[in-house]
């Protein structure tokens, strides 16, 4: 037979970082400032807590979630979100960007569209285009420190079309912490046009200085509108454990339970056991990546400044975003020349939206010597670039 895709698989974006990290992973000489993910280990207690429990999960664990974690879920919501919650409130899913995934199902029908930032994570536009809903995109500029502006997302909203709008915070590429004023315009905003807010809070606990995350599931009047979305793979480094969950009403949380079903059945047992040992362990664990990470930023900041590659300082997640438009728009040619000639893989910034073009994203989840060198290496490559320029 003739082999057939659908149109929907068709249509949806090609990215470069997959190749970025394919050839970075086949060649060790080059130094990857691409990957979204922790180069730390587990904690301590939860390798050991593996050990411990290996041989007691072997079963499923109900769609919604394992009771146990649940309670553990809601009190970490209580203390460290200020959002209340009830046990019919929280869905567990394998990685929050599942819950992304089947909350958009719930939500949206064909056509129906969702406002997302540009840029932003490069996942959440097919996410929304696998359900053949409309993607819709709201500028956020550099000047204004990447933040989402409430008045840009207020002019394109649709009567009757426009069901969701998806906010990130710490943001994925930009490092971008939204404060609480604009937070509670959105809120506003949601309420109004009767929208739903999406939260990405993946990178809630990796901030620096004086930011501060604010959930918007806290905020008065948000209790039907929110839906919150949660991960451990970046603060507790188990991405291998695929393990996240959102937060809703129960309305939605039923619906999303009940579509579990027909994806994955449930996330993980063991993951579910870990992730309450997780929940139960002090913040030193944590704060220790964390302390990691800030130094990281902040080194790579500096260098990237000097270097004359301006860069917006982030204020959580593991990123910079610099703008590489002294030396070329196209940063799709840019990652591939360093690649080439500098041996440093970072991944272009076209691949978080047509906004995003003229950066690069480069990830500080590296060893702080590596980091360094490939400053070094880049900054040798730009200097390359001007002396052919003057030529």
């Amino acid at each position: 037979m003739a082999v057939r895709l659908s149109h929907r698989e068709l249509d949806l974006p090609k990215i470069e970082i997959g190749r970025l990290l394919e050839i970075a992973a086949e060649h060790k000489e080059i130094i990857s400032l691409g990957p979204g993910e922790p180069d730390f280990n587990m904690p301590d207690p939860l390798i050991e807590h593996v050990k411990k429990i290996a041989n007691k999960c072997n079963h499923y664990s109900p769609p919604g979630g394992r009771h146990e974690f649940k309670e553990a879920i809601i009190k970490k919501l209580k203390k460290d979100n200020r959002i209340k919650a009830k046990p019919e409130n929280i869905v567990v899913t394998c990685g929050s960007q599942e819950a992304l995934l089947i909350a958009s199902a719930c939500t949206m029908d064909a056509g129906d569209e969702m406002l997302i930032p540009d840029p932003s994570f490069f996942a959440y536009l097919p996410t929304i285009e696998l359900f053949n809903a409309a993607p819709i995109f709201v500028p956020v500029k550099e000047e204004e420190g990447f933040a989402l502006n409430p008045d840009e997302v207020e002019k394109r909203i649709v009567p009757g079309k426009t069901k969701v709008l998806l906010i990130n915070s710490p943001c994925n590429p930009t490092g971008t912490v939204l404060k609480k004023d604009i937070l509670e315009e959105l809120a506003d905003i949601a309420v109004e046009h009767d929208l739903y807010i999406f939260s990405d809070e993946a990178y809630e606990k990796i901030i620096f200085d004086d930011a501060k995350h604010v959930s918007i599931g806290s905020l008065n009047g948000m209790e039907n509108n929110a839906v919150s979305f949660f991960s451990f793979s970046k603060t507790h480094a188990m991405c291998g454990f695929r393990l996240g969950f959102c937060v809703c009403n129960q309305k939605l949380a039923d619906a999303i339970t009940k579509s579990h079903i027909y994806t994955t059945i449930c996330a993980p047992t063991i993951s579910q056991k870990l992730g309450t040992k997780a929940l139960s362990l002090p913040s030193i664990h944590t704060n220790k990546m964390v302390s990691q990470y800030q130094r990281r930023v902040r080194f790579m900041l500096t260098r990237l400044n000097e270097m004359g590659l301006y860069c917006v300082e982030p204020k959580g997640a593991f990123y910079c975003f610099p703008n590489i438009q002294s030396v070329t728009k196209d940063s799709k040619k840019f990652a591939y020349d360093l690649l080439k000639k500098a041996k440093v893989a970072v991944v272009p910034g076209v691949d978080f939206g047509t906004n995003g073009e003229g950066h690069i994203r480069c990830s500080c989840a590296t060893d702080i010597k590596l980091i360094e060198k490939a400053m070094d290496k880049l900054e040798l490559y730009l200097k390359k670039v001007k002396k052919r320029r003057l030529r």
